[in-house]
């Protein structure tokens, strides 16, 4: 059963000196247990259609269906808390927050104690491979790729079933990268997570279960045997 589906969605915006339209007329579908890659040059749509699956923006025409419910129904802020998490390229942690405090503050948030938040922040640092000893580490005294599966971990914590990724192994070395990669992997195929990521990457994009291509605004589908890096 589809999470997500897409119905011919178009999205422009107004510049200084023209429309822009940056979605035109775009139609896919996203269910748990599999990862999706949007992949194409730069300004072709893809981190567009990013913020209007995560909510941020809203279509210009047509319509995004969440569990069936058109988004422009939902309190979108709370459909960011609950349901759809969104890991950026450049990580976003609190730089004076602990890697277990970067995980635990959503939930607090929430109005989730503080003990029950730990022991959620506990788990999905271990889901995500991270040794305990990271726990108590400071964003400055991580890796990269720790960083980022930290990010993970705290987008994981809201309970939510989509993952969405934009550009996550993008600061990356290669080693970093295919860990990241496996690990938003696993969390489709074992934990049963609709993971959409967006990337340039075509190393990145071939893991996938579903590549989807976008170019000027349009998208193209093909599949991916999704194989190992």
């Amino acid at each position: 059963m589809n999470i997500l589906t897409v119905n011919q969605v178009s999205y422009s915006y107004q510049s200084k000196y023209q429309t822009i339209m940056a979605v035109k007329n775009v139609s896919c579908c996203f269910e748990c247990g599999k990862m999706y890659a949007i992949t194409g040059e730069s300004g072709s749509g893809k981190t567009t259609l990013l913020s209007l699956l995560a909510g941020l923006d809203l279509p210009t025409s047509g319509e995004i269906l969440v569990d069936g419910v058109e988004m422009s129904k939902l309190d979108r802020d709370r459909y960011r808390r609950d349901t759809a998490s969104v890991v950026y390229q450049s990580f976003n942690l609190f730089p004076l927050l602990t890697a277990l405090e970067n995980v635990m503050y959503p939930l607090e948030l929430r109005g989730v104690g503080r003990h029950k938040a730990a022991k959620t922040a506990h788990e999905m640092i271990e889901l995500v491979g991270l040794e305990k000893r990271v726990n108590g580490q400071y964003p400055t005294m991580m890796s990269g790729g720790q960083q980022q599966r930290v990010a993970i971990a705290r987008a994981l914590a809201s309970g939510g079933k989509i993952l969405l990724a934009d550009e996550p192994t993008g600061n990356l070395d290669t080693a970093n990268e295919k860990i990241v990669v496996n690990l938003l992997k696993t969390l489709a195929c074992e934990h049963k997570y609709a993971v959409i990521v967006i990337t340039h990457n075509k190393d990145v994009a071939a893991q996938a279960d579903i590549v989807h291509i976008m170019r000027d605004g349009e998208m193209l589908s093909c599949e991916s045997k999704g194989g190992q890096l």
